[in-house]
């Protein structure tokens, strides 16, 4: 078995362990300790790579982003094209879970799972909700369980829209058999059971979930709202719902000057300082989807494209602001490796996977080893995608 020995490497787990050497094999951590020559460890056809003490973290999970591509709200000229393997792998995403949104129509669950199986095979660790903006929820099976029990890619459903012009205008009824069924398929697989939930601009907010989490026997685990920063009070309903046991999703999107939102980084900070659990708060790029802009009648005045690139940016940023690593970190890795019961991600961990995302002294992605294979060396990518090189 070829290993890959990994020196002198400042490991954050998320939890700063200082500097260690690592021994990876058979896409695993073997062993880490202070020091491998010390500690007798010499293994035959073993790679040796030294970090000279810079950051090793646990590679980036993104919890939403739009594998097939997201868009089409102005027209079908203006569906996201799938994103490619290295678009996540240069920005130190190892796992990514793939969601449909406004377009549930063109698109669909089976070209979701396609896409996750291929995004697989060329290494990165991929999963995805059934479903997507509307209802009835569109599964592959005809039922949202059936979806989770035999579909081994599907780990919850969303992203259900909810207080948004764009989505089926959902009753409470309607909010609480999807959640429910999204539940019970986690129950009897042993995976995520969520409902995420896409928030829009609406005045109702998080109403729908309060209500459920007042009226039903639902753990509030179950309902995970995502772009809970797209407005500030949007965002002070989700601080409370974090408090009732909810796991929340802030988005690393673009924020103009003067706009009703917060960025990533302040809304991670302003969670963090608010005392709400400090383990419920994740966040995600929303990378290949459209972020359009709204005129008064509904239609699209402006639209950009998400990034996986946003996490890293997001974390730069709150490096730069000085924040330590290990109060940040997981809100990237562990957080939403527990929300979504990712149980060898997430963390730095002997028998865990071992995804990595080392950074350079300017706080960028400068390597990552994703299955114990380097993806990314030096900011350039070793492995693409299929069709990146085509013309």
């Amino acid at each position: 078995m070829t290993t890959c020995l990994i020196r002198n490497a400042n490991v954050f787990a998320p939890e700063a362990l200082g500097r260690r050497d690592l021994v990876v094999g058979g896409g695993k951590l073997l062993w880490i300790g202070e020091d491998a020559s010390k500690a007798g460890i010499g293994l035959p056809e073993t790679d040796v790579i030294e970090l000279q003490g810079r950051r090793l973290l646990p590679g980036f999970i993104d919890g939403h982003a739009h594998l097939t591509g997201g868009g089409g709200e102005a027209g079908a000229h203006t569906r996201v094209p799938p994103v490619p393997l290295s678009r996540f792998t240069l920005a130190g995403v190892t796992s990514v879970v793939g969601v449909l949104g406004t377009d549930d129509t063109t698109r669909s669950p089976r070209d979701l799972v396609a896409t996750v199986n291929g995004l697989r095979n060329e290494g990165l660790n991929a999963w995805a909700h059934t479903g997507g903006y509307h209802l009835p929820v569109a599964t592959l099976t005809g039922s949202v369980r059936d979806d989770i029990a035999f579909i081994d890619a599907f780990i919850g459903v969303g992203e259900l829209a909810i207080c948004d012009h764009r989505s089926s205008q959902p009753t409470l009824d309607e909010l609480l058999r999807v959640a429910s069924d999204a539940h019970v398929g986690g129950l009897l697989t042993g995976k995520a059971g969520i409902l995420h939930l896409h928030l829009g601009d609406g005045p109702r907010g998080l109403s729908l979930v309060r209500e459920a989490l007042a009226i039903s026997e639902l753990p509030a685990r179950v309902f995970n709202p995502t772009h809970i920063n797209r407005r500030k009070g949007l965002f002070e309903e989700a601080l409370a719902l974090a408090h009732q046991g909810c796991w929340v999703d802030i988005t690393a999107f673009p924020v103009d000057e003067g706009e009703d939102a917060w960025t990533a980084d302040e809304a991670l900070l302003r969670y963090l300082d608010s005392g709400a659990p400090a383990g419920r708060v994740t966040i995600s790029s929303d990378g290949g989807g459209c972020l359009p802009h709204f005129d008064a009648e509904g239609r699209v005045a402006r639209m950009d494209v998400g990034s996986p690139s946003s996490l890293a940016e997001t974390l730069r940023a709150l490096l730069l602001r000085g924040q330590p690593m290990e109060r940040v970190l997981p809100a990237f890795t562990s957080n939403a490796a527990d929300l979504l019961r990712l149980r060898d991600k997430g963390r730095v961990a002997v028998g865990a996977a071992a995804d990595y995302t080392i950074l350079d002294e300017e706080h960028r992605v400068s390597d990552v080893m994703l299955g114990g294979r380097w993806h990314v060396r030096a900011g350039e990518a070793k492995i693409r995608g299929m069709f990146e090189e085509s013309r």
